[in-house]
């Protein structure tokens, strides 16, 4: 086993700390690029120009391609969905909510959405759209 002396200099560098903090800022690079996505990605149907309904307590209600319903980016069944915002709705009566149905999703299953916030009487109700790029 060699024995170095107090005085003599090093010839080579340990990279080993600085790969270890390499790996640790990768991971938490990857981590937050992933946390930042949100929602569900649906093709929207194009509107005229309007204004925005999205309110910080706004629920969103998506529908995606296949049929599938969410309720802030989480899948729900029907009878879900209606525990869920009942329970919402009892703690906030002027719910707002807004339905995205993507532009080839059944009409049908849009008006299943409908009719259960018809059900539960919320009025506050919005239809999320593109604008229409000129």
């Amino acid at each position: 086993m060699k024995v170095q002396e107090e005085n003599e200099l090093y010839d080579e560098i340990n990279v080993v700390p600085m790969l270890d903090l390499a790996y640790v800022l990768l991971v938490i690079f990857i981590i937050m690029t992933t946390a930042s996505v949100q929602g569900i990605k649906v093709n929207l149907p194009k509107a005229s120009n309007s204004p925005s309904l999205a309110k910080p307590q706004t629920k969103a209600i998506t529908i995606n391609e296949s049929g599938q319903i969410f309720l802030d980016a989480y899948p729900v069944t029907l009878d879900e969905l209606k525990t869920r915002l009942s329970q919402l709705k009892a703690a906030n009566p002027e719910l707002p909510v807004v339905v995205k149905g993507d532009t080839v999703v059944q009409y049908g299953k849009v008006m299943e959405v409908l009719e259960l916030l018809g059900q539960l009487d919320i009025t506050q109700l919005g239809l999320v759209t593109q604008r229409l790029v000129k």
